[in-house]
């Protein structure tokens, strides 16, 4: 039996004096697409703040790609973040650098150092997206469709095993949501395993895939009716 990539057991989490979650088990295993969805509030963005290092668990035990994060120390964190990709809603591109910048600023701050290495893996992971021709443009000048897949393309840099999607769609109109479900899917099937936040039902059951709901400090598999 494959040891899950994600393995969470028995956890509490508290945002401030908050109780988010309350003895919450998970399993998520290499190579799975999954949707974590939940009204705002009932803790999305907490267990994947706690999933990236951000947040640590009151109770309970919690790993992501054979790292312990009960027991991770703040200078641990950047190799956590190499085996994670991490896309939000509102993109997180600097904005006064070009898309190459942007996307070298992540490598040279993960130890890359070889420029013709750097500019190599920039150009794959844009063409992985399908950004090819984007490269020196300011991200104010892309679209918000164009600019969520040149997050995407900075979350693959460092080939990550997991990529965690918080509300990757929630800023942008159905047809490119549609879009970044579709790319999410092409880089799942390359076997990188793939978790999304999400409160957009359309997209849930347009693509299917296994679907977890926090609700009431807990986290239950759920069956969606599919279109």
């Amino acid at each position: 039996m494959n040891k899950p990539i994600i393995n969470i057991e028995g956890v509490d989490i508290h945002q401030m004096d908050h109780q988010v979650f309350s003895n919450i088990t998970l399993k998520v295993n290499a190579g799975d697409f999954l949707y974590l969805i939940g009204e705002t509030g009932s803790g999305k963005s907490s267990l994947l703040k706690a999933l990236y290092g951000e947040l640590k668990v009151s109770a309970g035990n919690i790993s992501l790609a054979d790292i312990d994060l009960n027991k991770i120390k703040s200078k641990e964190i950047p190799a956590l973040r190499r085996k994670l990709g991490i896309v939000f809603q509102d993109f997180q591109l600097l904005p006064d650098r070009s898309v190459f910048d942007n996307l070298s600023f992540v490598l040279k701050a993960t130890g890359w150092k070889d420029k013709t290495k750097i500019s190599t893996r920039i150009n794959e992971v844009l063409e992985s997206v399908h950004l090819n021709n984007v490269k020196e443009k300011m991200p104010y000048t892309l679209s918000g469709g164009e600019q969520q897949r040149a997050a995407i393309a900075r979350a693959l840099l460092n080939n990550p095993e997991i990529i965690l999607a918080d509300e990757p769609t929630g800023n942008l109109d159905p047809e490119k949501s549609n879009k970044i479900i579709e790319l999410l899917q092409e880089i799942n099937a390359k076997g990188t395993t793939i978790l999304i936040a999400t409160h957009d039902y359309s997209i849930i059951k347009k693509y299917k895939a296994r679907t977890l709901q926090c609700a009431n400090q807990k986290i239950s598999e759920i069956v969606m009716d599919h279109e």
